[in-house]
């Protein structure tokens, strides 16, 4: 057992608590990371509180990035000292897996959200009590954690790990729907519904693919600002003036009064990414014939639609060459600010927080 520091939520809507947590050996296919960073991401408080299937009380935080301090005796794609981030877990095995879609792995659910962990796996521990952890494979908000040779990216050493760390969920959501989901074309316009990490990423994306128009909708006025810096060519915080005949729309708010109002900015086969966190709503009123008609299509997209193994390498060439300046979107704090952080993150003051966490003597 080794002892850490790690923030936990009692119970649904609780805040973060940094506490002394007990963290076991690895498994044979677990890779012991010493936490440097942590992006906050909006399914974090989502999972806090309550609203997708997680337990209670539980480590959460699935952006991590590290050092690698140990590892199982089945890991041999990363060793001691080597640099990582950490994205999402899956199986390995079923289709979506080998067709390098892992965000739809059939056991996404559990490996993700549930924690569910192998009999010879490390877990957290509370006063002899095991604790949830395995969040997304990792639960990073902790100044260790336990994840896998498949959801453990290896990155140079000369990386800055507290600005790449959001590259494990956010950015690639933002950047794989456009990249690799909708794979845009060059001159092809596009709409953002959002300006949060998620959406920022799609414009840095849509720029790269050299898109035309880019239009990005948000009620937060410095984020539509931030939009334009990062080579949106169109920003509004009302869709009327969003203007419309869009090839792609890419919503990421989840809030369904506006997805349903966004299908007429379709053009015709034009298509509709659902990228934001959806309420189980089924009332939800659309106009089939509009969509039908004009061989419109609407596809939900998970993680981007990408095999983090190779898409992060992208990005990191991407982020190298200066075409993901992803610097513009974060603010660092320290792990013991957590609370702050998350205040930043859920107002809108902050595109991506980013914890930092102090071990380097471990």
């Amino acid at each position: 057992m080794r002892e850490i520091e790690a923030a936990v939520v009692e119970a649904p809507g609780a805040a973060f608590r940094i506490e002394m947590l007990a963290l076991g050996a690895p498994g044979p296919d677990q890779i012991l990371v010493a936490i440097r960073a942590c992006g906050i991401c909006h399914t974090d408080l989502i999972m806090r509180d309550g609203h997708l299937p997680v337990t209670f009380p539980s480590v959460f935080g699935h952006e991590g990035a590290g050092i690698v301090a140990a590892v199982g005796t089945d890991v041999q794609s990363v060793q001691p000292g080597d640099h990582v981030l950490i994205s999402f877990h899956s199986c390995g095995r079923c289709g979506a897996c080998h067709d390098h879609q892992p965000g739809y792995c059939v056991e996404f659910v559990p490996r993700n959200f549930l924690g569910v962990s192998g009999p010879d796996d490390g877990r957290l521990w509370r006063g002899g009590a095991p604790i949830g952890g395995e969040i997304f494979g990792q639960s990073a908000f902790a100044t260790h954690a336990l994840a896998h040779a498949r959801n453990v990216v290896k990155i140079d050493r000369d990386l800055p790990l507290e600005i790449l760390a959001p590259l494990g969920c956010g950015v690639q959501t933002g950047a794989g729907t456009v990249l690799e989901t909708l794979n845009v074309q060059p001159g092809e316009s596009v709409a953002v519904l959002g300006a949060g990490a998620v959406g920022l990423s799609a414009v840095m994306a849509a720029v790269i693919a050299k898109a035309g128009r880019i239009a990005v909708l948000d009620r937060h006025q410095h984020r539509l600002a931030l939009a334009s810096v990062l080579g949106a060519t169109v920003v509004t915080d009302d869709l009327a003036t969003l203007g419309d005949g869009f090839d792609h729309i890419i919503d990421t708010t989840g809030a369904v009064d506006l997805v349903a109002a966004s299908i007429d900015k379709l053009a015709l086969r034009g298509t509709l990414a659902l990228v934001g966190a959806y309420p189980g709503d089924p009332r939800l009123a659309l106009d089939l014939s509009a969509i039908m008609s004009m061989g419109r299509k609407i596809i939900g997209v998970v993680e981007g639609g990408i095999d983090p193994q190779r898409f992060i390498p992208r990005l990191i060439d991407h982020y190298r060459a200066g075409a993901l300046p992803l610097e513009k979107l974060i603010r660092t704090y320290p792990f013991a600010a957590i609370a702050e952080a998350v205040a930043a993150s859920e107002s809108g003051a902050v595109v991506k927080p980013v914890l930092i966490m102090d071990n380097r003597s471990s």
